[in-house]
């Protein structure tokens, strides 16, 4: 296993849209386990492929705090979604330092192939739900902190951009 590079806000490859998975093979089950590794380094509870310059539908989530409930979600796809909605407070390992409110379905029904290639459906609420949403968004090129107002975004990006100026 091996740690990747998480891109970072406003990098325009987070901007790119995954494609499917075509096989579940040993490359994507490496990609898998080494992007697990990058998440429970980083520390995080969720990454998205696309997050690691790697552009296929492939997700890991674990909102356990002992890191051994990992969850696996190749070319998911929400097949429900409550209409009732909730607000949580969510951070990015790609937009390291900054949390806000994002209003999103509070249950989903999510259908993938799991790291064997399995299909599989799993009904989520609270932290995990968001986490899913959180996580396909990246898939579909979309950052949580586009869904804030545009003066949120451009404050954001400022703030990144500084941070970047004085680590360099």
């Amino acid at each position: 296993m091996a740690l990747l590079p998480i891109l970072r806000y406003p990098d325009r490859r987070l901007s790119k849209v995954a494609k499917p998975v075509v096989r579940v093979d040993d490359r994507i089950k490496r990609l898998v386990a080494d992007m697990a590794q990058t998440m429970y380094d980083a520390p995080g509870i969720g990454l998205a492929a696309t997050q690691v310059d790697v552009h296929e539908q492939v997700i890991v989530i674990d909102i356990s705090t002992t890191h051994d409930e990992l969850h696996v979600f190749i070319n998911p796809r929400i097949v429900h979604s409550s209409d009732i909605e909730c607000e949580a407070e969510e951070g990015c390992l790609s937009v390291p330092g900054i949390y806000d409110r994002v209003v999103r379905p509070e249950r989903v029904t999510v259908a993938a192939l799991d790291a064997n290639g399995e299909q599989f459906e799993l009904e989520a609420d609270g932290l995990l739900a968001v986490c899913i949403q959180h996580e396909m968004d990246h898939l579909l090129g979309t950052v949580f902190v586009e869904h804030l107002s545009q003066l949120k975004q451009a404050r954001i990006k400022n703030k990144l951009r500084k941070l970047e100026r004085e680590s360099a």
